[in-house]
């Protein structure tokens, strides 16, 4: 499921061109491009999907959003390991994380 997450906004810079910012997501921190709201500014709250900033929001609303989607368990399917959650759904262990698959890591 791809959802549209409110965020604040922790920092604004320009890379190659293109507006970026560096987005909170009730503990979780994702580059977020700001092309569509240029004038959004750091501590702004906004509404992002698939890494773009499509709207403003006010902080009372991002919060009561992001508390319920936290309830849900819905950041932890958007933003959380997806291995991670396809094995505890089947039932077994994340092949990312066995012992042998962190040997051959290192």
């Amino acid at each position: 499921m791809c959802l549209a997450v409110p965020g604040r906004i922790l920092s604004i810079e320009e890379r190659a061109g293109t507006l970026m910012s560096v987005v909170d997501f009730g503990g979780v921190t994702k580059d977020v491009c700001l092309q569509y709201l240029p004038d959004a500014e750091v501590g702004h709250y906004v509404v992002v999907h698939v890494g773009f900033a499509i709207q403003h929001l006010d902080e009372e609303s991002a919060q009561r959003t992001l508390s319920e989607f936290e309830h849900l368990g819905v950041l932890d399917e958007e933003f959380g390991d997806g291995f991670e959650l396809a094995a505890r759904q089947a039932g077994t262990a994340n092949p990312d994380r066995t012992e042998n698959n962190a040997e051959v890591q290192r």
